[in-house]
């Protein structure tokens, strides 16, 4: 009788995690069923310039949704984004590469990308071409909008 509560415990766990892996690819799926998505890396309240101890990037997934991007956690159920950059209120202030533990903590073709949201410091890292992506949509902001971009 143990022998079969033990196998019924470890079925009903392989089947969870079976399930859980299954919801985070279809959450996924459907973030990017839109499409205009891009993997992002977000790092909020982002220190001063210099501080490269790579704390604080959380990975993600970000999509352009009108004149917002919307930036939703990859490891997350959740099917609303947990954060969301106007376009109006973005101001670049400037681009470098991963340095110091920044290299393990983000992917390796991955530039990242200093910004102020409302006074709030931020960092995004993502690729060359989204990064070309993202300047481009800042860029394309409707006429009278002010955007700055350095």
């Amino acid at each position: 009788m143990p022998m079969v509560l033990a196998l019924t415990v470890c079925g009903i766990f392989v089947a969870l995690v079976v399930v859980g892996l299954f919801v985070f690819g279809l959450r996924r799926r459907l973030i990017q069923r839109s499409g205009g998505t891009f993997d992002a890396s977000l790092r909020w309240d982002a220190p001063e310039k210099g501080d490269t101890n790579g704390k604080g990037w959380a990975y993600g997934v970000a999509r352009y949704n009108g004149d917002r991007v919307e930036w939703f956690r990859v490891f997350s159920y959740s099917p609303r984004p947990r954060r969301i950059l106007e376009r109006s209120a973005i101001e670049v202030a400037g681009r470098r590469v991963p340095a110091g533990e920044e290299e393990l903590a983000l992917l390796s073709d991955h530039v990242i990308l200093a910004c102020l949201h409302r006074g709030t410091r931020l960092e995004l890292a993502m690729s060359e071409d989204a990064l070309t992506g993202f300047l481009a949509w800042l860029e394309a902001a409707p006429p009278g909008q002010r955007v700055n971009v350095a």
